[in-house]
């Protein structure tokens, strides 16, 4: 059973900075896509950053347009969890923020060019979830 625990969320002023994480269990697989997506309120689900991990260590990020540049997707190895760190923080990043990890047994098929699709995103790979974790910007 995948659980994902998301921590970090708050309220800052524009230009602040954040730094989101999941802990992450139940989740083990030789390859793994694990990430982040977010949702505002009347918006679908996007995908923000995603991280693509191999072998030794290897991995590949990736981020939505919006917040290259600000935000950081990383992993620990030891304990598999992710993290973002979210800077130059904006009014518009204001939404619920979810950790995500994707079952597939050919992650690069599954997660490459998600954060590209923006809120039409599509997987073959079995999503789960975290509760989220609100983040509030104000201008």
């Amino acid at each position: 059973q995948v659980r994902l625990v998301e921590s970090g969320g708050g309220s800052v002023e524009a230009g602040g900075s954040l730094r989101l994480s999941c802990a992450a269990s139940g989740y083990s697989a030789s390859h793994k896509c694990m990430g982040w997506f977010r949702q505002a309120r009347g918006t679908e689900r996007e995908p923000v950053a995603i991280l693509i991990s191999g072998l030794a260590g290897s991995t590949t990020p990736s981020y939505a347009d919006s917040v290259k540049g600000r935000f950081t997707i990383s992993q620990d190895n030891a304990n598999g969890s992710v993290y973002l760190q979210m800077n130059s923080l904006k009014p518009d990043d204001t939404a619920m923020y979810y950790c995500a990890a994707v079952a597939s047994r050919d992650v690069w098929s599954s997660c490459s060019g998600l954060t590209s699709q923006g809120s039409a995103w599509r997987t073959s790979g079995r999503v789960y979830w975290g509760q989220g974790t609100q983040v509030t910007v104000s201008s």
